[in-house]
Order: structure tokens, then sequence, then C-alpha cells
């Protein structure tokens, strides 16, 4: 082999690195330094490109840095069948890539094989501890093959004194889908199995800036019939009464807590797009028939009624007993339409009448719902944000499948500045939480059917459905992998507890260049520019 052959180089977070990249990127370079703020998380990739005619086989140690946290993930591969839709060339990742393979998956391994023409990466994440000593540090990175040297790089990070503190009044959640879990991990809900496959996604959700968890207390009504994954446990000891079991919504809070969480997100009480019926509600997680009523019962019916009208009462008795009332978020339906109106409104009646301590949060785009006050969380698409902030009401913000275009989103071919600046957006933009529907769905569309999700990322319902949207992780042998896009949003959360920490004004002129949730820049130095700015005051 000659190592001649072998071109070795540190590349910013902020540019995918492919397969075929021919050569390193404008800006890259064997040394570098990074600025860092103490309690929080900094990455760069460190690339090699083998421009033989023999397998080269790296290997990547690190020194230095030993009071920090150093993570090394070779980037993985994915097969992506088309680029996603609706999109302007240049807001686009990957073109002359796609179709093909994409960096996406942050495998943890130290070790790659790279053909003749090939260029690998390995994803580095340096966690600086909130109790980190300010100053320059050095991280020396060595690549060899069978033990010959083959590169030496040099990172400097320059440890700033300010400590990020948490973020404060911002809540952020993912759906996150037991049944998947159980799927793909082959248990069965919530046997003993299970919990700690629960625990691992769990802590990877709060490790990413994600502090609301989803809590299945029911099966999700949401995107297809789903296999039944129902902590709570309910018997019918006569006609139209309900006994209730809480010990395993008990156990999913308390675990979700210990890994972290600060908020919780409760299972939508109607049916999806309009709130026309009541949801499954199950006897027992093993038998899909074990319905209580005919999948068909309107929202409002007297069986339905009388069942909220039991466990309504035993639900706020459990909140409080654990201390979780002001810390939850409750849905009603998810994405009503206008013609949707009327059952929503009785649906969410028959709720304040029940149960008028609610704090309802619902995905409403259509600001004609926020106007009529019929949730107290509005959380419309990114593209309809704008409306609620014409009309006065403070809202939550998503983004899902859309929009797309010249819209923030984290596409599989979204660029990665792009997904990077989503934190900034929020603040800027005075979003007062975020959600999304995809941590970790990995099903055909609307179906219980698994789908790889190594080889399909769009729930094989491209081009209604995203590359890169439904879920943020895949799933390894013993928890979640962590995806690049997945590690960049994490990153855009910190920088939204950055201008928190500092006290930045949203009219503050470092922000003047973020004007909405399409109008932004978009290169890969404006995040680094402005970080620059803030840290090294």
């Amino acid at each position: 082999m000659d190592i001649e052959c072998i071109t070795c180089w540190l590349q910013s977070s902020l540019q995918r690195v492919y397969l075929s990249t021919s050569a390193p990127e404008p800006g890259a370079q064997t040394s570098f330094g990074l600025l860092a703020a103490r309690n929080e998380r900094v990455s760069f990739q460190v690339c090699a490109r083998n421009l033989g005619v023999d397998r080269v086989d790296l290997k990547l140690t690190m020194s230095g840095c030993d009071d920090l946290r150093i993570m090394a993930r070779r980037v993985g591969y994915v097969s992506v069948a088309h680029h996603n839709t609706a999109t302007p060339h240049d807001e686009l990742d990957g073109i002359g890539h796609i179709p093909g393979l994409v960096p996406d998956p942050l495998l943890p391994d130290q070790s790659v094989t790279l053909g003749p023409l090939e260029t690998h990466a390995f994803w580095i994440t340096i966690v600086v501890p909130a109790d980190a000593t300010p100053g320059i540090q050095e991280l020396q990175l060595r690549l060899a093959h069978e033990g010959v040297p083959i590169a030496r790089l040099i990172v400097t990070i320059d440890i700033r004194p300010l400590v990020i503190q948490p973020r404060q009044g911002f809540p952020v959640t993912h759906w996150f889908y037991a049944d998947a879990l159980c799927d793909w991990h082959k248990v069965e809900p919530f046997e003993e199995r299970f919990w700690p496959i629960a625990q691992a996604y769990m802590a990877d959700l709060i490790e990413h800036g994600n502090d609301c968890m989803y809590t299945p207390i029911f099966t999700p009504p949401t995107d297809g019939v789903k296999r039944p994954t129902q902590l709570l446990k309910i018997s019918v000891p006569g006609p139209g009464e309900y006994w209730f079991n809480f010990s395993e919504v008990q156990r999913w809070t308390r675990l979700a807590q210990r890994c972290g969480a600060r908020y919780f997100e409760w299972t939508h009480l109607f049916t999806q797009w309009g709130a026309g019926n009541a949801i499954r509600i199950y006897r027992n997680n093993a038998n899909p028939d074990s319905l209580l009523w005919p999948a068909d019962t309107p929202a409002t019916s007297h069986k339905y009624r009388d069942f909220l009208a039991q466990f309504l009462p035993e639900f706020k008795q459990f909140l409080e007993s654990e201390g979780l009332m002001d810390k939850s978020f409750f849905h009603l339906s998810d994405e009503p339409q206008e013609h949707h109106l009327e059952q929503y409104r009785a649906a969410r009646a028959l709720l304040a009448e029940l149960a008028p301590w609610m704090k309802v949060a619902d995905a409403l785009s259509d600001v004609s719902f926020g106007k009529l006050g019929l949730t107290d969380i509005p959380i419309p698409v990114t593209s309809s944000a704008r409306d609620y902030a014409e009309a006065g009401i403070p809202a939550w913000v998503y983004f899902c499948c859309g929009p797309r275009g010249r819209y923030l989103n984290r596409l599989i071919d979204t660029p990665p500045a792009k997904i990077r600046a989503a934190g900034w957006l929020f603040y800027k933009l005075k979003a007062q939480g975020f959600l999304h529907w995809g941590y970790n769905y990995w099903y055909k569309s609307q179906t219980q059917q698994l789908i790889d999700p190594f080889t399909e990322q769009s729930g094989a319902a491209w081009p209604g459905w995203a590359y890169g949207d439904p879920f943020m992780v895949y799933p390894g042998q013993h928890g979640p992998i962590d995806s690049l896009r997945w590690e960049l949003f994490a990153e855009s959360l910190q920088d939204f507890a950055l201008l928190q920490t500092l006290g930045i004004s949203t009219d503050d002129p470092v922000l003047a260049d973020l004007k909405g949730y399409d109008d932004y820049p978009k290169d890969a130095e404006w995040i680094p520019s402005l970080r620059h700015r803030l840290l090294a005051a």
C-alpha cells in the first residue's frame, strides 16, 4: 500500500462527507480550532480518502483533553432512492450523490475499511463539562493502517469561561413509539426485557435536548392502527364500570425522570384529524381484539363519556400524587382541519366539562382554531407560525414532511447548516416549544409493517412522506444509533440555550438576519461566525 495514496483532513460537521467525495471541501485542513462554552458539546469530522488501488483499513486513536468527554463514531451510509420533492435545487444537499448512499447513521466504530476511490469520515463529539478549566486544550488524532501511521491531525479547543445554563421555558418533544421498540428488539410490551431498551432510548432523547417524554398511557391514535402498547391497565368488573392500575404508567414516568425528563406529553384522547371518534383502548396489550368499544364509537358518545368520567378523576389524582400536573401536556386531536371545527369543538367542550384542569396542546395549523381559543397551546407548522404571531397568539411550532422549499427542516437531503439553524430560529421567532412526530417510526406509513430504516427513510410513502422525516435514530443492538441529523438538531438546541444564557434580546442586531422560518442565512459559515462573536467577547 502506498501511504501517499491516502488523503486525510478535518471537516466541519456542517458539511456531509459522501463516499465519492474526491477531495477535501474548501476550508478543510489537518488542524483547526474549535470554540466551546462550558456545559456544551461540539463536533467535527475526521475524513480520509483512498486514491489508490488497494484496500485500506484505518483505525482512529485519540489522545489529550483528558478532562473532556470525547466520542468517536464512524459515519455510516444509507441508501436513498430519491431527493425530496418541492425543494429548489439550491436548498438541497447531496446533488450528484442522490440517488445513492448518504451519510447519516453514526456507528460505534473507530475503524473503517476504504476501498479504492472511497471517502469515509468519523464524527467526533466533544462534551465540555460545566466545571472544565477555561483555556486551550489540544486533541491529537491519529489514523493508522495495520499499525503504520497514516496521518496526525490536531484540533485545539478554546474553552470559554461561560457556563451554558439548561434551557428554560421551551419544551421539546418527539413522539416515541413503544411498539417500534417491541417489534425491532423482539420484546413484548412492558415485560422486564422491555425496560432496559426503553431506558436507552429515553436517555438518548434527553441527551439530545428533548426534555418532554411522550407517554403512551393509551396506544397512540396517530398514523394508522398500531400494535397495542398501553401503559394503563384496565379491568371491567361490570357493565359500564372500569378499574385502573397506574403501576406501569408510574414506572414509565419515574424512569423518564431518572433519565432527566422535565415534562410529560400524554396520548391524544380522540382520533387524529378531527376528533371524530373515541380512541382504541384495550383490556389486554396481547389481544388487539380486546377493545372496550367498537373502533367507530363517536367521540362524544355516552359510552366514551362514561369512560372518561371515570378515568379522568383518577388520572388527575395520579398526576397530583406524582407531582406531574404542572409538568404535563395533554392532547385532544392531531391537526383538525376547518371542516372538523364543530366535532373538535364538541370534543373540547366534553373535556372542558370533565377535566377543566387539562392544559390541551394540539397541532393546529389553521389559525382560526387559535383565534377561537379551542386549545391552550396551539402548535402550528412553521409555515403557519407567522399567522399566529400576527394574531398575537403564543404558540409552539412543528415541522414534519413539510414545509419544504426554503423552510427550516431536517430531512435526509437538508443542508446541515439549515438543520443547525433550528435553535436560532426558535429563539428569534419566540416559539414557545417544539414538537415532532417521528423519533423512531420504523414502519411503512400507516401500517404495522416494519421497514429497514437503513434502506428506506420515508415510510415507503415518498414523495408524500419525506426521506428523513419518520425517525431521528436507527435501531441498534441494545439501543439507538444516532443520526447526523439528530446530532445537528441537538447542537441547535444548545445554541438556543447559549442565547438564553447570554440574555440576548430577540431584537438584538446579532440576530437581524433571522427573519423567518424560510428567510435566514443558510451557508455553512454563518453559525460558526455568530458563535465566535458571542463566545469570544
